[in-house]
């Protein structure tokens, strides 16, 4: 393979759990709603503002209103989240042997740049990337392609030729759709919800997997 797009969250590193949470105070306490976290877990994929609608109908929000709870809904995330950031287990040795390959990579996430530079910065890992695509520059999100189509045109690699990391079902369908291999991380997500999938190369909990070392 001549290319790796990284989703971020659930992918690099493991805090699915605290963006769910997040949410689910900001609907519910914030918002006035009465969601379970079964009912709030499936829907953390996509823009915030896609989020919204999802759960409570187009017609609820101003745009104002959602960049507004998008951003405290942030900066709950990365409050809670800054104590544990770190990345999964084996990333950092598998980026740093991708870059001395010369494997150009990128990031193809639907997180908005705040969380991208919370990421990057706090891990100083941004020198690894070659591109980064973010919520704010795509119009469709996942499962649409845009997000990886557009990662893969800024490597210039050939769609085909890309390597797609993801844990989600609307993530690596996105791939799928984007012509592109996946390997799906299981921090979130078990195996079988992505059986309606034909893009899936492998299942790994991290990156100490020994498949990892294959792709490289």
């Amino acid at each position: 393979m001549k290319g790796f797009i990284f989703d971020l969250n659930g992918t690099m590193i493991h805090d699915m759990e605290y963006h769910t949470r997040a949410w689910q105070q900001i609907l519910n306490h914030d918002l006035g709603g009465n969601f379970t976290w079964e009912e709030v877990k499936p829907q953390m994929y996509g823009k915030n503002q896609e989020v919204l609608v999802r759960m409570f109908g187009p017609e609820r929000f101003t745009e104002q209103e959602m960049q507004d709870l998008s951003v405290a809904k942030e900066q709950r995330y990365q409050e809670e989240f800054l104590p544990h950031l770190q990345l999964l287990p084996g990333l950092h040795e598998f980026l740093e042997k991708a870059h001395q390959r010369r494997i150009p990579m990128a990031i193809g996430s639907a997180a908005i740049p705040f969380n991208i530079d919370f990421v990057l910065d706090n891990l100083h890992i941004r020198h690894y990337f070659k591109a980064i695509v973010s919520a704010d520059d795509v119009v469709l999100s996942k499962p649409h392609p845009e997000t990886f189509l557009k990662a893969a045109e800024l490597l210039d690699v050939s769609p085909a030729d890309c390597v797609v990391f993801e844990d989600v079902p609307k993530g690596a369908e996105a791939a799928q759709n984007a012509g592109m291999q996946a390997v799906v991380l299981t921090t979130t997500h078990q195996p079988s919800e992505f059986i309606h999938l034909q893009n899936v190369l492998h299942f790994a909990n991290d990156f100490q997997d020994e498949f990892m070392q294959r792709l490289l």
